[in-house]
């Protein structure tokens, strides 16, 4: 392989390893990220994932209950 394409292999692999760090600060995994260090295998990178997937799909059912309960608090003042 060429230093071309080991260097963009490189500043690819780079940039994801970033966005991985970013999304999981953004989403509180931090923490998760940086138990495991930086050598990642295929089966932590799946867990992260499954607990990414976990905590998104609690996030949105609190905010699909609370934008519920809103409705229904508005729609009793409405009915009053």
């Amino acid at each position: 392989m060429s230093h071309k394409k080991d260097n963009d292999r490189l500043r690819t692999q780079r940039q994801l390893d970033k966005l991985k760090w970013e999304t999981a600060n953004e989403l509180g995994l931090k923490d998760d990220l940086s138990t495991l260090g930086n050598a990642l295998t295929l089966g932590d990178a799946d867990k992260i994932g499954g607990n990414t997937t976990k905590k998104l799909v609690k996030a949105g059912e609190r905010a699909i209950a609370e934008e519920g309960d809103r409705k229904a608090r508005l729609n009793l003042k409405e009915n009053q």
